[in-house]
């Protein structure tokens, strides 16, 4: 076993909580199941430009962490966006619309309806708004745009101008609050009570259950996409994933937990240091929200209040969570983008490496591999959850652009 990444402090708890051999279960149901898998795959399939992420094979990293192989879900390309957040914004602002079209008229729409045109008289009328760090914000606006409403965005002031400039390319009015992540949610919310507008949060604190259902359901696509791409169909024993609120983290552990049962991956979160929501609920054993300061690189999980949505399904879900530090998110990033190992360049973001970051930490201890039964046949699956959704920021980490490391990997495929 080979250290990937310089010695670096982390924080491991296991999930007391957590029960591995449970079945899927009637609670978990209900937030998400099959039968919206189904509806929101059915749509999100017939966008523009989708095709399913790749699912990356990493041998060297898998050789030098002595376990069996390392899959990586590269979300850098998602819809041209940079990460995997259009498949639940975009997609709850569509269930939003569809929603308030089938409440005037009683008439069931689909994206084709709207993007012909029809019904634009009552699309003209319905703002949707959100609240973001950066990519759902981006998602939202860029949903709103192609299917046709007015849209909102807010974000908190440790938000970068590259991120702001982003939403705003997509026709989003951009209004900046001070504080947080969370403070910003809270005036999204309410804002919209206020003005009739629609919410669309990517966390169930953000005032709209059913919109956050919806934008989950939207990320378990994702899941959906990497279970299909299995090798010969195996399951991973380990998935490594970051949380901000907890939605993607629910959504892949709730995916893969109705896929394989009882034979699901053990599931590790992993945040930021200074944001360890999902950490210290699960020492607490009930939500807990985190205070002060909680500014960090990995801008997208700097979240101090987990949403109430995801707790049914990782409260049991998720065998331990991890917080780790913004050194260890840059040096993932730099290792991917390097090859390191003889693996192909990946264009990993700040926050979208952080499952990896994580699994390399605990790869590297001898104590807490033995927690998690890291062993030399295991087999490991991380979300990437982003690309360089900062340009600016990427190069400045990693001393060249996205495109100057995607054009290496594409040599390297092709040499």
């Amino acid at each position: 076993m080979i250290d990937l990444l310089t010695e670096q402090a982390f924080s491991f708890v296991a999930n007391p909580d957590a029960v591995v051999p449970q079945k899927y279960g009637h609670d978990q149901e209900a937030i998400l199941n099959a039968q919206g898998l189904l509806a929101a795959r059915k749509e999100i399939s017939s966008w523009p430009g989708y095709q399913p992420t790749p699912l990356v094979a990493l041998p060297g990293l898998a050789r030098a962490a002595d376990v069996n192989s390392v899959l990586y879900k590269d979300e850098g390309q998602r819809f041209g966006l940079g990460s995997f957040k259009p498949l639940g914004g975009a997609y709850a602002v569509l269930r939003t619309i569809a929603k308030e079209v089938h409440r005037l008229t009683g008439k069931h729409i689909t994206a084709e309806d709207l993007r012909t045109g029809d019904y634009h008289d009552i699309v003209d009328t319905i703002t949707v708004c959100a609240a973001t760090d950066g990519n759902h914000g981006r998602s939202v606006a860029w949903g709103a745009r192609m299917f046709g409403c007015s849209c909102v965005i807010y974000i908190n002031e440790a938000v970068t101008a590259s991120r702001e400039k982003a939403i705003a390319a997509y026709g989003a009015e951009v209004r900046r609050v001070p504080g947080s992540f969370d403070d910003a949610v809270r005036a999204a919310s309410l804002t919209s009570d206020s003005q009739g507008w629609h919410v669309v949060p990517d966390t169930a604190a953000g005032g709209n259950i059913e919109a956050s259902r919806n934008v989950m359901q939207g990320y378990a696509v994702l899941a959906d996409e990497a279970i299909k791409q299995l090798p010969f169909a195996t399951p991973p024993s380990h998935l490594f994933v970051q949380a901000g609120v907890g939605g993607l983290a629910a959504a892949v552990v709730g995916q893969f937990w109705q896929a394989f049962g009882t034979d699901r991956p053990k599931a590790v979160i992993v945040e930021p240091h200074s944001a360890g929501c999902w950490f210290e609920s699960f020492k607490a054993g009930e939500p807990v929200v985190v205070s002060g300061e909680l500014d960090s690189l990995m801008a997208g999980l700097a979240c101090g209040e987990l949403s109430p949505l995801c707790w049914p399904i990782l409260k049991p879900g998720a065998f331990a969570a991890m917080t780790i530090s913004d050194t260890a998110a840059i040096d993932t990033m730099r290792l991917l983008a390097d090859g390191k190992s003889g693996d192909q360049p990946i264009v990993g973001g700040e926050s979208g490496v952080a499952g990896l970051a994580g699994f390399l930490l605990a790869s590297q201890d001898r104590k807490t591999r033995a927690q998690l039964g890291l062993y030399s046949d295991s087999r490991i699956l991380v979300i990437g959850s982003e690309g360089n959704t900062d340009p600016q920021a990427y190069r400045e980490i990693v001393g060249r652009s996205g495109d100057e490391v995607r054009a290496i990997s594409i040599e390297e495929s092709c040499a």
